[in-house]
């Protein structure tokens, strides 16, 4: 999980091999607690990697492992700022092989009879399907199914990339990334600058999903809510979470997995799905729509992922915070962006690059430089 040897920062942007994106500032601190080295530093030394005229978001150079990083903070979230930031991307650090989209997602409860994600889990992609695209007629919005051969297969380094993680079953990498978990939430916890307990697991009976037709609203006669009590939801109910509105938990579906670690008094580690990833502007909450996602394979939800596709060779990591239900919530996404920044790690980790920016050669002092090859 670490090496004992010493990196000098990249003289240009040509010595960065790595571009993550995140759409959250949230996402982005997960992933900063993950550096090996910062490279921005203080007076001059912070404007060394200067962004081009017109480009708002925020970079941040280091690096993880073996390759030198720069971490993008998009300036909104969106398939349009993510496209925007790619580019940005591709033409100020023309040797990057590879972008990983990570933050967080929702998830398909049961993409398979056999499988089950829970909150707090990973989605990578291996294909990505535009949710939003298709066609409105006067009864219903159809999605293109086809959508996937709009953005086209990843290419051979990625392919090679995502069969050396596994078909779906990942024991090694979901091990070295439960390792930087911890690493990520002892880093946080004992600077005193950072908030206690931000980043670990919110609990088993804090992952709730609800039957499908069970929806987030008054359900009390006695508030006289005139919208919920007249198959309508209102907006305040849409803001309020599930323990405070009272959802009804004899209504929730049980998980194998969640029943196993309750009785253990334990906590899930985080597993690994690799599959379909939707990607639209669209955020959903809802539990049918949810369902026709995941009749056409889709098993993660998010919205950046489409912007990037084209631009950039890219994999979608983020961790699941939420269903894509009325009962959406914000309680998971810390634990769910710590989960996917760990993720990252270990699949960098995997990841041989390109031949673009070669070894790392030993020079006086015990310091090392990074050697380039512009091929």
């Amino acid at each position: 999980m670490g090496d004992n040897l010493k990196y000098a920062a990249p003289t240009s942007k040509n010595g960065f091999e790595i571009a993550i994106l995140c759409a959250l500032p949230k996402e982005r601190a997960a992933v900063l607690l993950l550096l090996d080295d910062l490279w921005d530093g203080k007076g001059s030394n912070r404007y060394r990697y200067a962004r081009a005229e017109g480009d708002y978001n925020t970079y941040t150079h280091g690096r993880i492992g073996r390759f030198n990083v720069v971490i993008v903070l998009l300036h909104t979230m969106g398939k349009v700022p993510a496209a925007g930031a790619a580019t940005a991307v591709r033409i100020g650090y023309p040797n990057i092989s590879l972008a990983l989209i990570v933050g967080i997602c929702a998830g398909v409860p049961f993409p398979k009879k056999s499988q089950e994600v829970i909150l707090g889990d990973i989605v990578i992609s291996n294909m990505l399907i535009h949710y939003d695209f298709g066609r409105q007629y006067s009864d219903c919005f159809k999605a293109k199914v086809e959508a996937e051969d709009v953005y086209g297969r990843p290419n051979k380094n990625i392919r090679s990339l995502l069969r050396s993680l596994g078909d779906d079953d990942c024991p090694e990498v979901e091990e070295q990334a439960a390792g930087y978990l911890r690493q990520l939430q002892e880093k946080n916890d004992t600077d005193p600058k950072r908030e206690t307990g931000k980043y670990k697991y919110p609990g088993v009976d804090k992952d709730k999903l609800f039957e499908d037709s069970y929806e987030h609203k008054h359900h009390d006669p006695t508030l006289n809510c005139g919208h919920c009590t007249q198959g309508s939801i209102c907006e305040e109910s849409r803001e309020i979470e599930c323990d405070e509105l009272g959802c009804d938990d004899n209504l929730l579906v049980p998980r194998q997995r969640l029943t196993l670690h309750r009785a253990q008094g334990s906590s899930p580690l985080p597993q690994i799905h690799i599959g379909r990833m939707g990607s639209g502007d669209s955020v959903i909450r809802s539990a049918q729509h949810r369902k026709a996602l995941a009749a056409k394979g889709v098993i993660g939800i998010e919205m950046e992922g489409a912007g990037v596709w084209d631009e950039l060779p890219c994999i979608v990591i983020k961790g699941v915070c939420d269903y894509a239900d009325s009962h959406k919530g914000k309680g998971w996404q810390y634990y769910a962006a710590a989960t996917a920044a760990s993720v990252a790690k270990a699949v960098l980790d995997e990841y041989p690059g390109s031949g673009r920016v070669t070894r790392i050669e030993q020079i006086k002092g015990g310091h090392y430089r990074v050697k380039f090859s512009l091929q």
